[in-house]
């Protein structure tokens, strides 16, 4: 039975973490990104949906409405958000919800945007209440009311902020308040891809690095992608080093194969630390029903983490299920691992 902790530096390390990655390996994911919509594969109903806004606000000459884009990490929001601000033909502003603490962070962004700009605000259900007061009155009126002075002098002055687009991306909509979601006049929800929009992705990513890679061996990474093309991205240039240190100019299949496996990662696209986790909940919980923090304090991880990092692809493949009664390990997962079923599914 596998009880070791699934350490955070751990995740941090993990290839298949869908988080972005930074400084600069960022820069690098970046320029892998498509530039507009064209280029862009993959989540084909939410494209033409947005084609559809931007081409009618560019008649209109209107700032495109407010857009929030949800979904789990690694499917793109930040990539959209790009491509928005550059078939507008606008700037781009970009911040997190964590990283605005005080009002005055947020009024010197709008005050400083230009007309018809994009302020793009990552997690932004992590917002301070203080901060989406003002964001209330930025996205409906295109003004923010600051408070000046202390006590019965206090005062409140509107400022106009130039007419401009908010893009909210969040992986948890549930947790953005009611009056902020209802402000939003595009709701987009972004879902995994198809296994053939991941292998066009690879390709096309291979292409841009100037690294040929046999079909087989590109739909060999994209099975062991998770659906999610910044993974896709990230296996693709693992295995292309496996393949210059062979002083190789070509990834074939063998390099794939050898590359995932080293990275312990399968077919499916668990690695390591996502069969430890299911192990300990069919071994160590009997598959359950068990609660989330059980999980966690099992696993050495916080809650958030099992949540967030684990738990969306496993569900995705039928692995577990979230009932009222806590998580279930299914089916699927036990045969996987080539355990016994302990209980009726």
């Amino acid at each position: 039975m596998i009880e070791e902790g699934l350490s955070q530096e751990n995740i941090k390390k993990r290839v298949l973490d869908p988080a972005e990655e930074s400084s600069s390996k960022r820069v690098q994911e970046v320029s892998l990104r498509p530039r507009n919509l064209k280029d862009y594969i993959g989540q084909n109903a939410l494209k033409k949906n947005l084609l559809i806004a931007i081409e009618a606000a560019k008649k209109r000459k209107e700032p495109l409405e407010h857009i929030l884009l949800h979904g789990p990490a690694g499917l793109g929001k930040t990539t959209l958000a790009h491509i928005i601000s550059n078939e507008m033909g606008v700037n781009i502003k970009m911040t997190s919800g964590p990283a605005l603490e005080k009002q005055g962070d947020l009024a010197s962004i709008l005050t400083n945007l230009k007309e018809f700009d994009v302020f793009f605000i990552d997690e932004i259900h992590r917002l301070r209440p203080a901060i989406e007061e003002i964001l209330y009155t930025a996205m409906e009126d295109f003004g923010i009311d600051i408070i000046i002075g202390q006590g019965p002098s206090a005062r409140s002055v509107r400022l106009g902020v130039p007419h401009f687009t908010l893009i909210g991306a969040t992986t948890k909509v549930s947790l953005l308040s009611s009056p902020l979601r209802d402000r939003f006049g595009n709701v987009f929800k972004l879902n995994f891809y198809s296994e053939d929009d991941i292998l066009e992705i690879v390709k096309r990513t291979a292409k841009i690095l100037n690294f040929e890679i046999e079909e087989e061996a590109a739909k060999e990474i994209a099975k062991s992608s998770r659906q999610t093309p910044r993974i896709a991205n990230r296996l693709l240039k693992r295995i292309r080093d496996f393949a210059e240190v062979n002083n190789q100019k070509k990834i074939t299949l063998k390099d794939a194969k050898e590359g995932l496996a080293s990275l312990g990662i399968d077919q499916l696209g668990l690695d390591q630390q996502d069969r430890d986790l299911l192990t300990i909940l069919i071994d160590k919980f009997n598959g359950g029903p068990v609660g989330l923090s059980a999980i966690a304090a099992a696993t050495s991880e916080e809650q958030a983490t099992v949540e967030d990092v684990y738990e969306p692809f496993l569900i995705k493949l039928g692995f577990i299920e979230r009932t009222p009664r806590g998580r279930t390990a299914r089916k699927p997962a036990y045969e996987h691992l080539g355990l016994k079923i302990f209980n009726e599914l």
